[in-house]
């Protein structure tokens, strides 16, 4: 299940993970963010959920979460291992370059 955090629960279900996280950042008309999204849901379908989990965090209300992790282009996705980000791409990437990003 993809969980969709903001800048209240991003500490609690990334940065505190003890599996390591997928985060995309996106906005709601951003349309290259929504076919990565579908990406994504395909990727969750096959995750181990114990292994690994996705995230996603909507730009325009978390603006300080974007500030942050330094977001200048959308779809954006990190990933994150122990709290600390991993690896980045930014644009739209297919499902064998995001489970790269896992070590999966």
């Amino acid at each position: 299940m993809i969980v969709d955090v903001n800048e209240e629960t991003f500490k609690e279900q990334v940065v505190d993970s003890e599996i390591p996280v997928i985060v995309e950042f996106w906005a709601k008309w951003c349309g290259f963010c929504k076919v990565q999204e579908g990406i994504l849901y395909a990727l969750d379908g096959d995750l181990d959920k114990s292994k690994a989990k996705i995230c996603m965090v909507d730009v325009d209300p978390n603006e300080n979460l974007s500030e942050e992790y330094q977001i200048m282009t959308i779809p954006t996705i990190l990933a994150f291992r122990d709290g600390k980000v991993v690896a980045r791409e930014e644009g739209v990437r297919n499902e064998m370059i995001v489970r790269s990003m896992l070590d999966l």
